[in-house]
């Protein structure tokens, strides 16, 4: 075993070191041709290729690929082995197949989706169609900086060994976390590769369990469509939608990894604020924060009358058509246009020209186009004026009441009509009175008392937009080639809706997790209010169950949190990697000695003491201290409320200097030591997590308070640890009872 190990660690250094020479060589070559800078245009053309080319041997030289895999094709003599890299490289001198293989060239899919056996295998060409033949040889390889680290072979047809394909992947899950998402280019497992080459034109909703690798898998998937599609969409038509900013920031590196940018990223309110040109209140997110997760005591009642969930409800859609309809009829003004005395323009022409001549257009264009028309007629009719003086008067006049009639005109302001329609402005002549039947009492209350004060949310810019669409058409916002949706759980079919105006072909990948789904208050209850909305032809559904981020037992604990909690079927099943135990540690509020006593240990912040600190601040400071001194870059401890995390965070700081407070303003994850409530935490993940305050104080018994613990509890890697005093929540106990859990600290863990 141990020879053929170092045969095959000596035939990968003896090929590393000639591609490795290659690249080099060429990268020289073309480092040293000078820079075209003249206006030839096919020497412009010419410098863009080379640049290219630099940049992607200069990414190559550093790890040039990850796998090999040995390919007979049916018909031919003689086994190929083909070197899989996140970018592909021919050699100078033409040969049969490339020098490196890029990952998202169609035989690379044979990477992806051989788990091994003796059967004949295929793959799909765009020009040759079905190529069949076999495996010989499946390996990964580990090069980083230009060293080969690890080879590890997980099929080899001419070994009487069995196929070891979670091998590699557990070694690859293992490592620690940073600050930043990576590629997963090395590790794309069958199930994940088919969502990647899923068809363009589709509406793929992805339900995935925590940890299953949905936002990577999200994002491969831009950069496998930009290289499968390279003629129909482009990078800059593309757009990745967020829950948050710091979510973008810490998903950021994953696509230049890959080789693919430009490609725009934001989060909804973002983009339909800019589309509007409208500002939401400052505090209209932590606002809607506060009223669900701030407060003490049970969740408010969720219905579907629910403001939040009613306006993301397509329900208002007839309303604002009808609406918008209203205003095209009245939009004439009653009465003859008059220059000046004595010129007549009829407002039966005027119609003819709104109603007939320009119908295609859409409200606001047609509004234009007649206002155009009529502004022409004057000019022309002005030239037949008798005299100099006679123009000057009736252009004086003209202007006048040229300004005049168009102020009679319905102003089109998505956000005017908005508050027309929840009647929180004035209703204009031949509107009903009364707000539609169709908005509940509860609703309009509450829309209108924010509306009369100024403040919109974000639950109100997709009727808005849609206002904004009926008025403008889809001209005056970019339309996009695909759109990416991430923790589109928390997403609203209106905002699905109105986004399928935007984007061609129904091109979507719509990612989440119902059972994370802590934002139920505005989001979708099940996947079926976003396939809804699309004809059955024209939408996938995949499930990904897999769980790659957590260990074995923390993916077990959270399983019995859904289960009891939740009544959940979503749940995950975990990669073979082992690790501790979770660990409960309780206490009583007024405790002290070993579990409540001062922080001890090693830890990354001083060991200044905490003296006047509560004992559960002491708790939880003993705790951090215990996990930062370990080999972990980053340690989250997570609370209950964002209230809870800034108190925390005030009192662990003179002990902790490097403690970060993550709230709902920040748009930069900086790894290390981290304090922040659960329901930001969502997406990001911990090599080790503290869930502060795990207990029946701060947890009820409701599906909601499960979920929220089943976030908290996924969001760990390696470690979990459940911190607090009094009895377990319902579903953290049920979860405890049905798996092996560690009480108590660490016995290496000196006691205070």
């Amino acid at each position: 075993m141990e020879e053929t190990f170092q045969s095959a660690y000596q035939e990968e250094q003896s090929r590393l070191d000639a591609v490795l020479y290659e690249i080099d060589t060429q990268l020289e070559r073309l480092r040293n041709t000078p820079v075209y800078t003249g206006h030839d245009y096919t020497e412009q053309v010419l410098e863009g290729i080379r640049e290219e080319r630099r940049n992607a041997l200069a990414k190559l030289r550093q790890e040039p690929y990850f796998g090999r895999l040995d390919f007979q094709e049916n018909g031919e003599g003689q086994r190929k082995a083909l070197y899989i890299g996140k970018i592909g490289a021919d050699r100078d001198e033409a040969g049969d197949h490339p020098m490196v293989i890029d990952w998202r060239a169609p035989v690379a899919s044979l990477f992806y989706s051989f788990t091994g056996g003796r059967e004949p295998v295929s793959y799909e060409t765009p020009e040759e169609g079905l190529i069949e033949g076999l495996v010989y040889l499946k390996r990964n390889v580990v090069i980083r900086k230009r060293i080969l680290e690890r080879v590890a072979d997980t099929f080899d047809r001419e070994s009487d060994g069995p196929a070891v394909s979670d091998e590699f992947l557990v070694y690859r899950l293992g490592e620690n976390k940073d600050n930043r998402l990576r590629d997963i280019v090395s590790t794309i497992q069958e199930e994940q590769d088919r969502i990647i080459r899923a068809a363009k034109n589709t509406a793929l909703i992805i339900q995935g369990v925590a940890g299953s690798g949905k936002t990577t898998v999200a994002l491969h998937r831009l950069a496998f469509l930009l290289y499968q599609y390279k003629e129909q969409v482009t990078a800059e038509k593309m757009i990745i939608f967020a829950p948050n900013r710091m979510f973008l920031d810490y998903i950021s590196d994953v696509l230049p990894e890959l080789g693919v940018g430009n490609i725009a990223q934001s989060t909804f309110a973002d983009w339909a604020s800019e589309a509007l040109g409208v500002e939401l209140a400052p505090d209209a997110a932590q606002e809607t924060y506060d009223r669900w997760f701030e407060r003490t005591g049970p969740m408010p009642a969720l219905t579907e009358e629910t403001p939040a969930r009613f306006k993301g409800s397509t329900a208002l859609v007839p309303v604002i058509e009808e609406a918008v309809g209203l205003l095209e009829e009245t939009a004439v003004p009653e009465g003859d246009f008059s220059p000046w005395d004595g010129k007549i323009l009829p407002r039966r022409m005027i119609l003819d020209w709104h109603d007939r001549e320009y119908a295609p257009y859409a409200p606001a264009r047609r509004k234009e186009r007649v206002l155009a028309r009529i502004h022409r007629w004057i000019e022309m009719e002005l030239k037949k004026s008798p005299s100099a003086a006679a123009l000057k008067e009736r252009k004086k006049k003209a202007a006048q009441r040229e300004k005049a009639y168009a102020a009679k005109w319905p102003k089109y302001e998505p956000a005017g009509i908005y508050r027309i329609i929840f009647r929180a402005a004035k209703v204009p002549a031949g509107w009903p009175v009364e707000a539609p039947d169709a908005i509940p009492a509860s609703v309009l209350k509450d829309t209108q008392k924010a509306l009369k004060k100024g403040l919109l949310r974000e639950e109100d810019l997709p009727p808005m937009l849609y206002i904004h669409y009926l008025l403008n058409g889809d001209e005056s916002i970019q339309r996009f080639d695909h759109v990416v949706i991430d923790e589109a759980q928390d997403f609203s079919p209106f905002q699905i809706f109105m986004l399928d105006r935007y984007v061609k072909g129904h091109s979507f990948t719509i990612l989440g997790d119902l059972s994370q789904g802590i934002h139920a208050y505005r989001g979708v209850h099940d996947w079926s209010e976003m396939s809804g909305l699309f004809d059955p032809s024209d939408t996938a559904y995949h499930a990904l169950t897999r769980s790659y981020r957590s260990t074995m037992e923390i993916i077990e604990f959270a399983n019995g949190i859904l289960a009891h909690g939740v009544g959940s079927g979503l749940l995950a099943v975990p990669v073979f990697r082992s690790g501790s135990p979770v660990r409960l540690i309780r206490s009583e509020p007024a405790a002290t000695g070993s579990a409540g006593g001062p922080a001890s240990g090693s830890g990354n912040g001083s060991d200044a003491p905490l003296p006047d600190a509560s004992p559960r601040v002491r708790v939880i400071a003993r705790a951090l201290a215990e996990l930062s001194g370990r080999e972990y870059r980053t340690v989250a401890v997570l609370t209950r409320s964002l209230a809870d995390a800034e108190a925390l965070h005030a009192e662990l700081l003179p002990r902790f200097p490097g403690l970060n407070l993550i709230d709902g303003g920040m748009t930069e994850y900086k790894g290390g030591l981290s304090v922040l409530p659960i329901y930001l935490s969502k997406g990001l993940e911990f090599d080790a997590v503290l869930l502060a305050d795990a207990d029946r104080e701060h947890y009820g018994e409701a599906a909601w308070d499960a979920k929220l613990l089943y976030v908290g509890c996924t969001r760990a890697l390696h470690e979990l640890w459940l911190l607090g005093s009094g009895e377990l929540p319902g579903a953290l106990a049920a979860a405890a009872g049905a798996v092996e859990t560690a009480e108590g600290w660490p016995e290496a863990q000196p006691e205070a």
